[in-house]
């Protein structure tokens, strides 16, 4: 009996050690739309797509999950494109219900170091220690979005809704 319960929990464990888990980033706050594939933390396969997140963010996506065992997708929650993380959002909810994947969210500003992200107009949102807020700014380079080469430091927020920041128009 004792042998047999052994055998079993040791094909359990390589069954475990063949299938690994696998982490997803999703940064969809604007175009490209960028989503990594993490395994113990460590980017091991990127994808960048142009396009409207509506359209692309879903096929990145179904092909990961396809070939991949998923354990949480983590997406930049905002701040950013008020449209673009509203899909983003309920299109991740969704696939974490139907797969039963963890979603987890972290703030836009980790994945272009800091810099301000555009609200509308020559409005952008600019992290002050750990406040974000809008400032007019008239001409700035565009920052372009990254994805990290390790996650295992990630700051990820207690919530995962989309962090709704509305400048005032």
């Amino acid at each position: 009996m004792i042998l047999s319960l052994w055998i079993a929990s040791q094909k359990v464990e390589s069954l475990q050690k063949v299938s690994p888990r696998y982490d997803i980033v999703v940064v969809a706050i604007s175009s490209p739309i960028l989503v990594g594939l993490y395994l113990e933390d460590e980017l091991v396969e990127s994808m960048s797509r142009e396009g409207m997140c509506s359209d692309v963010l879903l096929p990145m996506l179904k092909d990961l999950i396809e070939r991949y065992e998923i354990n949480s997708i983590i997406y930049a929650r905002g701040p950013g494109s008020y449209m673009a993380i509203k899909i983003a959002y309920v299109t991740l909810k969704t696939i974490g219900l139907a797969k039963d994947i963890e979603i987890k969210g972290c703030s836009a500003f980790l994945f272009n170091e800091n810099n301000p992200i555009k609200a509308m107009g020559n409005l952008y949102f600019v992290k002050e220690k750990e406040t974000i807020i809008t400032k007019k700014i008239d001409a700035t380079k565009k920052r372009s979005f990254t994805l990290l080469k390790s996650i295992k430091k990630l700051d990820i927020d207690d919530d995962a809704t989309p962090l709704y920041l509305l400048p005032a128009v």
